[in-house]
Order: C-alpha cells, then sequence, then structure tokens
C-alpha cells in the first residue's frame, strides 16, 4: 500500500512511518516543518521521504497515486491554539477537511483521521464511541467538527475512520514535553521534584505514541466494510488513569523525586474511556502501560544526559515554538512561512 502521512515531522508521526515501512508499505511525508528544530536523539530506523508543504496547501496532485492518507497534521495542545485563536479552526478543522477533500479527489479510497478523546472533554461514567461528546476546548471542538464533515464526504469510494486517541506519552526522536506524562518525568529527571499545581483529581486515558501508530496499521489492515465511517477510542480499559496516579508512577520511576500535591484545578475535563470497540472489532491491544513508558523515558534521559536547558526549550514544547516563529516573523499571523531571503 503506498501511504501518504501528513504530520510525519511530529511527536507521533515520525513514529508511525518506520513501523509502516516495517510492513512493506511505501510511505510518503507531508510536514510544514514547524518543529524540524526539536530532534532528541537517533531512535527510528528511517524518516520516509517528506514534502515539506502546508497541509492547507495540498493539491490533488500531491494525493494522487496513494491508496491511503494518514491525517496527523495539526496544531497540537491548548495552549497553542490560545495563542492562534480562530487560526486553530483554519488549520485543524478547515485545514484537516481540506486534506481529506484532495485525497477524495484524487482517488484516494482510506482516509485515517487523527482524533482524539479529548472529544468527551467531560463525561459521566466511561464513555464510549456512543457516547455524546463534550469538547470544552478549540483543539477539541475541531476534531469533533472535522469528524462530522468526513461522514458526510464518505461513499463507496471513500472510507474515512476516526482513531480517538487517548493522551499520548512516550519517547520519541521529535520530542514533546508539554504532554502530561512526558512533563512530569521531565521534571523528576531535570529538578527531582514533581510540585503538582492541582489534586490531581481528574481522569485521562493514557495510550503510548507506538501504540497509536499500531492502531493506525490495525486499521489499514482491516477491510473496508469494517471501518467505513467508524469511530474507534485507541487506548486500553486498564490505562484509564487519575493525574494523581500518572503522577505517582512518575515517581516511582524516579526514585528520590519529591512529589506534592496542590489545590482542586478549575479546568473541570475529566473523562474515562471504553476501548473494547477496537478490540473486538480490530483485534486491537497495546503493548505498552504507564509504568514501562515511565522507564523507556527514565532510560532516554539517562542515554543523552537530558539538561534543563533542553527539557525548558522550544524545541520540544508546541506553544514555545509557534511563539518564537511568530515573534521573529517567520511565520505569518495565520502561520504560512513568510519565505523571507536572507
Amino acid at each position: 500500500m503506498k501511504i501518504l502521512v501528513t504530520g510525519t515531522d511530529g511527536h507521533l508521526g515520525c513514529l508511525l512511518a518506520p513501523t509502516l515501512a516495517a510492513e512493506g508499505h511505501e510511505v510518503v511525508g507531508l510536514d510544514t516543518g514547524f518543529y524540524n528544530f526539536g530532534w532528541l536523539y537517533n531512535g527510528v530506523s528511517m524518516t520516509p521521504r517528506t514534502i515539506k508543504k502546508d497541509m492547507r496547501e495540498l493539491t490533488v496532485e500531491d494525493c494522487e497515486g496513494f491508496d491511503a492518507v494518514v491525517a496527523m497534521a495539526e496544531l497540537s495542545n491548548d495552549p497553542t491554539g490560545d495563542l492562534v485563536g480562530p487560526i486553530t479552526y483554519d488549520i485543524n478543522h478547515k485545514g484537516s477537511v481540506h486534506v481529506a477533500q484532495m485525497a477524495k479527489q484524487a482517488g484516494v479510497e482510506r482516509f485515517v483521521y487523527m482524533s482524539s478523546c479529548s472529544a468527551y472533554g467531560v463525561a459521566e461514567g466511561v464513555a464510549d464511541e456512543t457516547s455524546e461528546v463534550n469538547p470544552q476546548t478549540a483543539y477539541a471542538k475541531c476534531k469533533v467538527l472535522t469528524e462530522k464533515d468526513l461522514w458526510t464526504m464518505a461513499d463507496d469510494g471513500f472510507h474515512p475512520t476516526a482513531l480517538r486517541n487517548s493522551t499520548a506519552y512516550g519517547a520519541s526522536p521529535r520530542q514533546r514535553f508539554d504532554i502530561v506524562l512526558n512533563n512530569l518525568s521531565g521534571l523528576a529527571w531535570t529538578t527531582g521534584k514533581i510540585a503538582m499545581t492541582s489534586d490531581g483529581t481528574p481522569w485521562r486515558p493514557m495510550v503510548h505514541g507506538l501504540d497509536i501508530a499500531k492502531a493506525i496499521r490495525a486499521v489499514l489492515g482491516a477491510s473496508v466494510e469494517e471501518v467505513h465511517s467508524e469511530v474507534f477510542n485507541v487506548g486500553s480499559n486498564d490505562q484509564n488513569y487519575t493525574v494523581r496516579q500518572i503522577a505517582e508512577t512518575v515517581a516511582q520511576e524516579f526514585t528520590g523525586c519529591e512529589l506534592t500535591f496542590g489545590e482542586p484545578s478549575a479546568d473541570n475535563r475529566s473523562y474515562r474511556v471504553n476501548f473494547d470497540k477496537i478490540t473486538d472489532t480490530l483485534g486491537y491491544s497495546t503493548d505498552w502501560d504507564l509504568a514501562a513508558g515511565a522507564k523507556q523515558l527514565h532510560e532516554v534521559f539517562e542515554a543523552i544526559q537530558l539538561t534543563p536547558e533542553i527539557f525548558n526549550g522550544r524545541g520540544h514544547t508546541r506553544l514555545k515554538q509557534i511563539e518564537y516563529l511568530l515573534q521573529t516573523q517567520q511565520v505569518t499571523p495565520e502561520l504560512f512561512w513568510t519565505k523571507k531571503e536572507f
């Protein structure tokens, strides 16, 4: 299968491409290059040929000849969304729908969209794919909007699937330190302390980046009848954790680390998620758990001797890098490259 993956220079796309290639697929990437500054360690077997292009400028010609598109490229996390405001919708909603439209017009049959369990927002009980969505942030709202548009595009020749991923964790050469387990592990290593500002009571489902890649491969390997216009939560039932439990897992791995908690947070997002559908339909299971993820991060930090400067730098925090590109006028307020010549 020939597969176009958008966002191959990101935290997850970097991990996905080698696993697809290892199964014999031909992989081509597409990435605008916002985060190319951040390369933490040499930890993947290959990087695909990558088209340097903003997904909003994708053309039908770019998509011709592909059997599948995996859409991973969006602005990540809520602070970045708050920084650029309405541009989040232009990129994460309109941009992702544009990619799907170009793929469909080019005759691409399979389209796998990276959605998020954050669509559940504040959920009573345990949410499954039939539960009402309740997105609380621009990032999550865009996921829901894009899903809805994908279903209107589906037909006999175009088979979209949405994967609602749990919160990602784990090591990647394109490391992110602005997601919870990775951030707490970096704090533990560089400061010897995890000073939580909240009491840690909210629930979050968690999944390793390599297990997200595994879910994508499972969708691509399934029949179109099994995945056509379907939503799958990605994770496992035994990996719903409170933020307190996540912090305690990190403290157990980074022995001697001081762990403290604060007051209840004003952020009301809390959700537990059921993952029976992806298991029962696609035979999917995760290979990683939180303790193994923390151990993997610890081993990487020790091997590369992670410094506070790297941990706190712009290379591995999405908000800081986008702020830098805006401040230096390398990108426009709409986050297109200015293409200045020096």
